[in-house]
């Protein structure tokens, strides 16, 4: 590691101000920030730290949508969404290990936009919007490519708010050593529309299925997807898996989402 100034503001207002320094970086959980600092990927002169902001805490339940702090972390998604989320909780419970879980915030992993992370497949599958200190983002708009949003510099993710649906379910292939997804599929089924999110699988990051979504809507069953495939170009290819394997697991994936919504 090296030397760099430490903050942790009690508001966000604070901490908007402390980020306003040159070359000030927000700190959530430090789950992927603190590796990459530690291998010198990233040096940041001053972190300034979200971990005592308590407004960007917590999990509540309003007018059909569930909506989450940013500051709040995956064990306590995994623990308080289930009631009003059943498909969000348990997404929430299976990402890493404990440790990740009980330090990692759900702002950080959406600001982060890793293309293998999980929770980028549950707010675009959801059709969630981001709200920051600044705005309201729609998922649609949010998520830009790998490692890329919306986001301006120095703009925090304060909550995400997640309409729920009417059935849900998050499929994920596991990397065993990392936990993340090698391939994961997110589907949600509304009174309109049925929504497919994948991740892992894209050099793109993130994406919607819409072919998917399209024959879904019409008949929300495995039946439905006999025939539909994504086209193996784009996909990620490396030593875990090549383009066309992650491919046929986009396919296979979507079909036992839809399946465990039943």
């Amino acid at each position: 590691m090296y030397n760099f100034d430490y903050e942790q503001p009690g508001t966000i207002a604070d901490a908007v101000a402390a980020l306003g320094a040159e070359d000030a970086q927000a700190l959530g959980g430090g789950q992927t920030l603190i590796p990459t600092m530690k291998q010198r990927l990233a040096s940041p002169s001053k972190l300034v730290s979200l971990a005592a902001i308590a407004e960007m805490k917590g999990v509540c339940a309003e007018d059909g949508a569930v909506s989450i702090g940013g500051g709040t972390t995956h064990a306590t998604v995994a623990a308080e969404a289930g009631a009003h989320y059943p498909a969000l909780a348990d997404l929430a419970s299976h990402i890493g290990d404990p440790a990740v879980r009980n330090r990692g915030t759900i702002g950080g992993s959406l600001a982060n936009n890793d293309p293998s992370a999980c929770y980028p497949a549950a707010a675009l599958g959801s059709g969630a919007t981001i709200v920051t200190n600044a705005r309201e983002i729609a998922a649609d708009d949010y998520f830009q490519g790998m490692f890329t949003t919306a986001l301006d510099e120095g703009e925090i993710v304060t909550s995400v708010r997640f309409p729920i649906p009417q059935a849900a379910n998050y499929q994920k292939f596991v990397q065993p050593a990392s936990r993340f997804a090698l391939v994961g599929v997110y589907v949600a089924k509304y009174a309109d529309s049925v929504r497919v999110a994948v991740t892992g699988a894209s050099e793109e990051g993130v994406f919607r299925w819409s072919e998917a979504e399209a024959a879904l809507s019409q008949n929300f069953s495995g039946d439905a997807l006999e025939g539909l495939s994504v086209d193996a170009d784009g996909m990620i290819g490396d030593l875990h898996g090549s383009k066309e394997y992650r491919a046929h697991l986009v396919a296979v994936m979507t079909k036992r989402a839809v399946a465990a919504c039943g």
